[in-house]
């Protein structure tokens, strides 16, 4: 039997950024995923490190913006061990608001300056700044990274059962093995193996169906537009530079991934009405993902209530790509016996309803 320090359970962005921040102090890391690592809602996010949305919840930008400012280091690290450079695709949120909240609106000259083509609706929009990258160049250069390492990645090996055997060894099984290990996280997003109580924290899959179109030439978008309905996210560089990702549906329909033409033609029409000249812009993709939700729209971060040495880092929602670094960063405390950076109770397992 194998015995690491830590076993993971989900090879996500979450889970496996975590891996590598428990790794660099030490800590001998197994983590398991139950498909291919990083091929759920990692890969399938639009990639926007969206800390000021406003449709976020406001307990949840103390994690936002402790991320923000460990992004850069992160990205560095991720670069300096796989050799991948992980470029920002945009810098700037053109972000529809109400009108009567407290943001700097702009001045319908404002918005034609920086983009003329959109066609606003009637609809308030600000400036955010805030950066985008590609989930999947971030995937590519974190799988790299953790090859570099002694991190022991196991593809195609889902939990079957996490047990407490004695006062200082969890049992982790796979349908092939049986893993001794002194502490248990669960990364598995919306497939969650935690029991968690009490059920008003429970984990639900929100899919999301998105697709991809070429930006026509008379639009060389460099910048997100985002409203309450729709996001558009340009590719500005590398090999997927001149695509636009647009997404996305929100939807409780379980673990159901099929992507259906008439939900895509949905958002191809809400991104034409902001955006005329996407009408006929080439559909590269389309694809869904699902995103792992609790009721409260923050994440559970912390140990699993009765369950000794056992811990949870999930339901992150539409925040993965974003929380990734502070997640690891705060749970690599909390496993290390240090006092977290920020307070982490809003996002405790035993928070109350």
């Amino acid at each position: 039997m194998q015995r690491p320090d830590i076993c993971i359970a989900g090879a996500g962005i979450i889970g496996l950024s975590l891996a590598l921040e428990l790794h660099e102090r030490g800590a001998r890391v197994t983590v398991l995923d139950r498909s291919t690592p990083l091929s759920e809602a990692s890969t399938a996010a639009a990639g926007m490190l969206a800390a000021r949305d406003p449709h976020d919840p406001l307990q949840l930008r103390p994690l936002s913006d402790l991320s923000l400012s460990l992004y850069p280091a992160f990205l560095d690290h991720l670069q300096s061990l796989s050799s991948h450079q992980i470029p920002f695709h945009t810098n700037v949120t053109l972000q529809s608001v109400e009108p009567n909240t407290q943001a700097n609106l702009l001045t319908p000259e404002e918005l034609t300056h920086l983009l003329p083509q959109l066609n606003p609706r009637n609809q308030n929009f600000t400036l955010l700044h805030e950066h985008s990258l590609d989930p999947r160049e971030l995937a590519a250069a974190l799988l790299a990274a953790v090859s570099t390492t002694s991190i022991d990645l196991r593809p195609h090996s889902p939990v079957r059962l996490v047990r407490s055997i004695s006062n200082d060894i969890i049992e982790v099984h796979t349908p092939t093995d049986a893993i001794h290990a002194t502490k248990f996280i669960d990364c598995t997003g919306a497939w969650s193996t935690a029991s968690i109580s009490p059920p008003h924290l429970s984990i639900t899959p929100r899919k999301g169906q998105m697709l991809a179109v070429a930006l026509p030439l008379s639009l060389p978008l460099d910048l997100v537009l985002r409203t309450p309905e729709i996001y558009i996210v340009p590719r500005t560089t590398g090999p997927n530079a001149g695509r636009a990702i647009i997404g996305a549906t929100i939807e409780d329909v379980g673990f159901d991934k099929t992507v259906h033409p008439a939900d895509i033609d949905r958002l191809r029409t809400l991104a034409v009405d902001l955006l005329p000249d996407l009408t006929h812009a080439p559909q590269l993709e389309a694809w869904a993902g699902l995103r792992p939700a609790t009721p409260d729209g923050l994440p559970l971060l912390g140990p699993i209530p009765g369950q000794k040495n056992q811990f949870i880092a999930t339901g992150h929602y539409r925040n993965g790509i974003l929380l990734a670094p502070a997640t690891a960063h705060v749970m690599a405390q909390l496993l290390s016996g240090e006092p977290p950076s920020i307070d982490l109770e809003p996002y405790s397992p035993d928070r109350t309803a």
